[in-house]
């Protein structure tokens, strides 16, 4: 796959909850992580333009936001999971309207869980790895900003998860290392969603 400098994305809509997000038929990959983990900076990066709202402040994603991208696939950016300043049942909905997106949404292709890799594993983002697998579903894993830890903080990080998920996992995800700064991943990223896209080419011209 030859990675494009930018992909043509159009924003498809705001959704608070399943029951008003369209049907589209299409695959649909979709990214959560704890708040503040990056995610809009990583989204941005792949599409290799600013399609995500930053913010230094945790939380700043309230509903599901959908994007077609090359009319071939789309790109759900999900609330952060965890602290965010705002009022706890506020929180509650987030958490009600993830659960319902992720476990009956019949497009889901596959969901990157960002992890922030300066961190040691944390609970937070343990329990919902956890949550995924009991739940049987289709996830990757991304640690984000790679550029801010050295090489052997990275690889021990990683580590320390591959060791903590293999106690529960016959088959452990995949994982990918990025850096929205540095471009890291990018590459990585975009071909396992295209190689994705291919397999479900394939099976669904099976006779």
């Amino acid at each position: 796959m030859v990675v494009k400098p930018q992909y043509k994305v159009r924003f498809a809509g705001s959704f608070t909850s399943l029951k008003d997000m369209p049907r589209t038929a299409k695959p649909e990959f979709a990214f959560i992580g704890r708040s503040n983990v990056g995610k809009s900076s990583l989204i941005n990066m792949l599409m290799g333009q600013n399609i995500a709202k930053t913010s230094a402040k945790p939380g700043k994603t309230q509903t599901i936001n959908l994007f077609n991208v090359e009319d071939r696939w789309y790109l759900a950016d999900l609330p952060g999971y965890g602290y965010a300043k705002t009022a706890k049942t506020r929180r509650q909905q987030w958490q009600r309207m993830i659960s319902e997106y992720l476990l009956r949404r019949p497009e889901l292709t596959n969901v990157f869980v960002l992890i922030d890799i300066r961190h040691e594993p944390q609970p937070i983002d343990y329990d919902f790895i956890r949550w995924t697998g009991e739940n049987q579903l289709p996830i990757a894993i991304v640690f984000t900003k790679a550029d801010k830890v050295s090489k052997n903080e990275l690889k021990r990080t990683v580590t320390q998860w591959q060791k903590l998920l293999s106690t529960e996992w016959e088959e452990l995800p995949e994982m990918f290392i990025s850096s929205a700064k540095t471009k890291l991943g990018r590459e990585d990223l975009l071909n396992f969603i295209h190689e994705t896209l291919k397999q479900i080419d394939l099976s669904s011209h099976k006779y």
